[in-house]
């Protein structure tokens, strides 16, 4: 499967490591493709430069050491496709839809109830319950 991660995923993993996160990045990279967008590759930078600058050195490192699917967010992007309440999320779900992904993994709870075709939205516990092997 291709699971496209939110930026909530990646920054949990980079800064907040635990046996979950290891739990579920292992899953994902021994039995699934890990799709990110480029959208949400600058929304990690812009928060750990602005929350955590001194943790800006283990980005580079953490991208170097999955191996994933880049993909560019589209520049142009049709805001009726679907509806969410914080317009940020809107290029993280939009990109998702348009990689034709399987899942979105997210931690957003405004996301949670989010209902769209050909792609389910979890959490990583969701995701672990439902696709770990």
């Amino acid at each position: 499967m291709r699971v496209m991660l939110d930026s909530n995923i990646l920054i949990s993993a980079l800064l907040f490591p635990s046996g979950r996160v290891d739990t579920l990045f292992r899953e994902l990279v021994l039995n699934h493709t890990i799709v990110i967008s480029s959208y949400v590759v600058d929304e990690v930078h812009e928060v750990i430069r602005r929350k955590f600058p001194q943790k800006e050195k283990v980005i580079e490192k953490f991208f170097a050491s999955i191996s994933y699917e880049y993909v560019h967010t589209p520049r142009q992007m049709y805001i009726d496709e679907f509806v969410v309440r914080d317009f940020k999320d809107y290029p993280v779900v939009y990109s998702a839809l348009h990689e034709e992904v399987d899942v979105l993994l997210s931690g957003d709870k405004d996301l949670s109830g989010l209902c769209v075709e050909n792609m389910e939205i979890l959490t990583p516990s969701q995701f672990l319950e439902k696709y770990s092997v």
